[in-house]
């Protein structure tokens, strides 16, 4: 009896749940853990097999207390080792836990009882479920997240970085992450995994990494540390931002900025000419002066149509003009009738409906032809002139802008100024292509655009 007292005051030191049943399954003796982890405290000698309220599997169903694990170790006389439940206590709240039934028996044999270990999972069941919680977010981000070990070998891939590079899982996983680079970026890795063996965090780096299909992609990259339960470094997470529209968003600003400082520059050369124009036909100061205002009120009307907001698709039909109004409206300021009565500008061949870009585009172009007409070519000179003939060649619409009587044209100028290079960045998105001719009696310009890019939408 002593032993068996020194033996019970052992147990109830233990930090385990822990019980134990005569071969009927009635309780005979448990410790305060197993108390603690019931939430009750079970009548000694009468109650059985489970000292808790009520038992649950871990698919939610309730079994009764002569078919849990302790139950089913006395009736099969075996030991049970992690078998999962969870006791519910009178406050409703679940405890999950393993069971570890072992069966007892005498010296002849006989089964004479069991003892029952209960481990208490909640924390592990927690940390699982901060990790399906944590994988899901990862396989639902947006972003491109990936990690890799210390010899940058990708061990693992989300959904997101398989949109965005275009490889599956077991495509690269194992294989080493510079096949994500570049030729001309493979020297980052040695210095990115450096300063993460150092502990270091890379926060928004901003590289270019490479498609499957070899396209080229403009990223934002972070990189951290992973580290492992004694906290050594064993590894990098990155995640990956496609930045691709926001750098082109920024280049689009750079050349409208380069584009408004052109203008500024050119509107004292338009000024000029414009007065000079204006003088030509004027007869009294104040002809010249009403001819100089309308003038400036036409370049302002067409300066205002090279402004994205001016045709916002939220704005409806406001948004929409055709080619041959658009010609008229940039031409307008330099208009003068000649010596002969003749137009200073004749628009011929078949009109195109715009909208949306497609009314920035080409105003900016047909802005750059005239502005460069009225410094140096046909519409710098009293009898200049441009003839502006309009076609269709199948998916495609033709301007040609052909100028006669001004200067001389030497050569063809020796450097690309910012005009051409304006040109050919508004021409892209016109699917278009763009050809000179310096021919001495004027410069010719060919101008080819798809039609379906161009139109009203």
């Amino acid at each position: 009896m002593r032993r068996k007292k020194e033996f019970e005051t052992i147990l109830q030191t233990l930090q385990a749940a822990l019980y134990t049943t005569d071969a009927e399954g009635r309780i005979s003796f448990y410790n305060e853990a197993a108390a603690e982890l019931w939430g009750v405290r079970p009548e000694l000698g009468k109650d059985r097999f489970c000292g808790s309220w009520k038992l649950y599997w871990p698919d939610g169903t309730s079994p009764p207390h002569d078919e849990c694990p302790m139950a089913i170790s006395l009736k099969e006389k075996r030991a049970i080792a992690g078998m999962e439940a969870a006791a519910e206590r009178p406050d409703g709240h679940r405890v999950p836990f393993l069971a570890f039934p072992t069966p007892l028996f005498d010296e002849a044999g006989e089964l004479t009882g069991a003892v029952n270990l209960l481990v208490d999972i909640t924390g592990r069941k927690i940390a699982d479920e901060t990790a399906q919680r944590l994988a899901a977010i990862v396989e639902s981000s947006d972003d491109a997240i990936l990690s890799k070990d210390l010899n940058g070998i990708i061990t693992s891939w989300n959904n997101g970085a398989e949109r965005l590079y275009g490889y599956k899982a077991h495509e690269v996983i194992g294989q080493p992450v510079t096949v994500l680079m570049p030729s001309d970026r493979q020297d980052e890795e040695p210095r990115i995994l450096a300063r993460i063996r150092r502990g270091e965090r890379i926060d928004h780096y901003e590289t270019v990494r490479q498609h499957k299909d070899g396209t080229l992609i403009d990223i934002s990259l972070t990189v951290s540390p992973i580290r492992n339960a004694q906290g050594r470094i064993v590894g990098a997470s990155k995640i990956a931002r496609n930045i691709t529209e926001r750098k082109q968003a920024q280049e689009q600003q750079r050349l409208l900025l380069r584009e408004m400082n052109h203008r500024v520059k050119n509107l004292f050369t338009l000024s000029s000419s414009l007065v000079t124009l204006s003088a030509r036909s004027a007869g009294s100061t104040e002809e010249l002066i009403s001819g100089v205002r309308e003038r400036f009120a036409a370049l302002a009307q067409a300066h205002s149509l090279t402004l994205p907001q001016m045709w916002d698709a939220t704005a409806g039909g406001e948004g929409q003009t055709t080619l041959h109004a658009l010609i008229r409206s940039i031409l307008l300021p330099f208009e003068e009738d000649r010596d002969n009565g003749e137009p200073r500008a004749v628009i011929t061949g078949p009109d195109l409906p715009l909208s949306g870009t497609a009314v920035t585009n080409f105003a900016l172009l047909l802005h750059e032809f005239a502005t460069n007409a009225a410094k140096y070519g046909a519409l710098s000179a009293a009898r200049g002139c441009v003839d502006i003939t309009c076609r269709e060649d199948g998916g495609q619409f033709v301007l040609t802008w052909r100028e006669r009587g001004g200067p001389p044209v030497e050569s063809e100028p020796a450097d690309e100024g910012f005009g051409t290079l304006l040109m050919r960045a508004t021409l892209g998105p016109l699917g278009g292509r763009i050809t000179r001719d310096w021919s001495p009696e004027g410069l010719m310009i060919m101008l080819s655009v798809a039609r379906d890019q161009a139109i009203a939408r």
